[in-house]
Parts: structure tokens; sequence; C-alpha cells
């Protein structure tokens, strides 16, 4: 089964970089936000919010692993070729490294025009802060910032998980990641209904982002003088235990510095710095910012054909 996963993965990153997530193709991450928006209206209320939120996290990974095993077992048992498009197709929709460029590039486009308010509108599609009036080198910070956040959590950990249980796994940390992004926050409305969301996924971005990091920065270590402990001291300036480290590799190989002051609906908030500022913040550090993201993927997926090779000789050697 190891050989099939490792199929349907390489055949999910050709699907992701010639067509993306183009907007009529039904999504599952559209699938998973309706329903954390109504088991939110429903269950975020009274007492019991960690008990509520734990169970609608429950109700969610249930039916989506329960449904997606089901549908992928049952193509599979029609024909094999049938199942390695699905779970290829499956995949496809948990990854996102055509979708990280183009935000990037949208970003770094005006920005080498000049033009300082479209960057800021194209910057507020994909940041939470507010970009109202912030200076070049904020939109830039801002812009890599999201690429090398995301290049764990929006590529890499998906492919981690495919490589383990194929498209039920990757579409199960997807879901993990939506009810997150959702209701993960540490706020009065969803400091005890999201904190179950919350934990999971960081237990299950804790191997993918510190090997993507080390992936990122690994042909490089010698060069930048960039050490795994260093990384380990940079990614904990970051309030996740787990997003800094995949800025902290882009801050070291770049030799600039990113976090600072941002303001979220007008509210201040201050983010400890991570890296050294060898070079102000230009918007070559975006499209260099996406270059390293692109990289990473390409070196994460041949470790995981290594791995899964590796393992499909040492079971029939056992065998």
């Amino acid at each position: 089964m190891i050989a099939l996963h490792l199929l349907s993965i390489v055949l999910a990153l050709i699907i992701d970089q010639l067509i993306g997530d183009p907007r009529w193709l039904p999504h599952p991450v559209k699938g998973f936000g309706k329903m954390v928006s109504r088991l939110d209206r429903a269950l975020n209320r009274g007492n019991y919010k960690k008990l509520k939120g734990l169970f609608m996290l429950f109700l969610i990974l249930a039916a989506t692993l329960l449904f997606s095993y089901v549908l992928v077992s049952f193509v599979y048992s029609v024909h094999l070729v049938l199942g390695v498009c699905l779970e290829s197709l499956l995949i496809s929709t948990t990854i996102a490294a055509r979708g990280l460029k183009e935000a990037g590039q949208s970003v770094y486009d005006p920005l080498v025009r000049g033009n300082l308010e479209e960057a800021r509108t194209k910057l507020s599609w994909i940041v939470g802060r507010d970009t109202q009036g912030l200076p070049s080198q904020e939109i830039v910070r801002g812009a890599v910032e999201t690429v090398a956040e995301n290049t764990s959590d929006g590529v890499t950990a998906p492919l981690f998980f495919a490589f383990i249980g194929g498209a039920p796994l990757a579409l199960l940390y997807r879901a993990v990641n939506t009810c997150d992004s959702m209701v993960g926050y540490k706020n009065v409305r969803y400091i005890d209904f999201g904190w179950a969301s919350a934990r999971l996924d960081d237990v299950l971005n804790y191997i993918p982002a510190r090997l993507t990091a080390f992936v990122m920065v690994f042909h490089a270590m010698m060069k930048k003088r960039l050490t795994f402990a260093w990384l380990r001291e940079q990614a904990r300036q970051h309030p996740s235990p787990n997003s800094g480290w995949g800025e902290a590799a882009v801050a070291g190989l770049l030799g600039i510095r990113l976090g600072g002051t941002n303001y979220y609906k007008g509210q201040v908030s201050y983010r400890p710095f991570i890296g050294r500022a060898q070079y102000s913040l230009k918007p070559v550090h975006i499209e260099k910012t996406i270059v390293i993201m692109q990289k990473a993927v390409t070196w994460f997926t041949i470790i995981l054909l290594a791995a899964g090779g590796i393992y499909i000789v040492a079971a029939q050697s056992w065998s």
C-alpha cells in the first residue's frame, strides 16, 4: 500500500502544479469550514466549552476519516487505477504549493511596480493583520512570513500524513488544521471551545514543521553557519510551537529579520524578532522565499520517496 501512497503523492503534486485550487472544483476545506461554523454556533455557548469543543473536533474528524476511508477503499476495490486517481485528487486538495507561490507573487508584482496600495490589498487577502498604511518593508515581511509559515502546514505536513495513511489521513490533518484556523484562538470566545483543536494541531505539526525547516536549510548549513540549535532558538520566539520553524529557516537563509509589531483590528500585537537583520527587507525576498518553499517541497518529497523505497525493500526482505 505504501507504493500506492507514494505514487498518489507524486501525482497529487503534479495536479496541484497544473490546476491548483480552481474555484469551480468542490474543495474539502470548504466543507470542513461549513461544519465548523455550524457546530460553533450550536455548541459554543454555556458551560463545558472545552468538552463541547472536543466533541465538535471528534465529530468532524470521525466523519472525515470514515467517509474518506470508505470512499477510497471502495474505488480501489473497483479498479486499482481508479483508486490511485481518486487518492491523488483528494491529496491534491490538501496541499497548496501553487497557491502559496501565487499568493506571494500577487504581493510581489505590485510592489515592484511601486503600487503600495494594491500590494497592501493583496496582502490583506492572505494575512489576518491590518495592512492599511503599511510601508514596503512591512508588506514584504507579511508576505515572507506567510509563505515561510505555510510551507509546512500548507504543503509538507499534508504530504507527511499522506505518506503514512494516504488520502484519508491527509484529509484528517487538513480537517484539524481547518478547525484550528477557525476556532483555535486565545480570545474570550474560543480560549476554551477551541482548546482541543489548537492542541491537536500543535501535536500533528510537531514533526513536519521541524523536518521542513531542516530540509530548507540542510544544503546551506555549512555556508550559512546555521545549526539545528540556532533554528530551535529562533523558532521559540514565535508564539506558536511549530510556525516559527519555517520563519526561522527562511530568516537564516536570507539574512533577514522577521517578527515585530502587527495590528489586528486596531489592536497592537508584538511578536519577538526571528533572525538577524543582515539585509533590509526588499521585494526580492518574497521571490527568494517562494524558491525556498519550492525547493523544500521537492526535497521533502524525495525524502518521502526514499523512505518509502527503503520500507518496501525491507518489508520484502523480512517476508
